[in-house]
């Protein structure tokens, strides 16, 4: 087989843990299908690009850019603001439905707040008279 240095070890094992993780995280459903299977994918092409290095080179000249390390740097920046995009947006709906909810909450409340002061305002309804110690 081949030899592999003390730092592809290191994170063959950080990148192989991630991999276990996110398809586990999938199989047991802590993570939408979708988002499961493009975390596996990019961990396994980390684990393809630390266990054959060679690879990004050629992949990288093939395509234009001089060396592998580039182009790991390019897709690495374009995956990460694709994942600050995507949490950007999430966090705004996610603002928006809280901000609906409190909202309604409150109009909630107002409305109770509304009818129980109305209720106390009113005398209370005649009932059955009691009769006084004396009758």
């Amino acid at each position: 087989m081949f030899e592999l240095t003390l730092a592809q070890q290191v994170l063959v094992i950080i990148v192989g843990v991630l991999l276990i993780g996110s398809i586990v995280a999938l199989l047991r459903g802590w993570a939408g299908k979708r988002e499961g299977l493009i975390w596996a994918a990019v961990f396994l092409a980390a684990l393809v690009a630390i266990l054959w290095p060679g690879a990004t080179s050629r992949v990288a000249r093939t395509i234009g850019i001089g060396r592998g390390a580039d182009l790991i740097l390019y897709i690495a920046v374009i995956v990460m603001l694709a994942g600050f995009w995507a949490i950007y947006i999430r966090l705004r709906r996610v603002r928006r439905e809280i901000t609906l909810l409190v909202r309604h909450q409150a109009l909630l409340e107002a409305e109770r707040n509304l009818s129980q002061s109305s209720d106390s305002a009113t005398p209370p309804a005649p009932g059955p008279k009691t009769p006084a110690k004396g009758d």
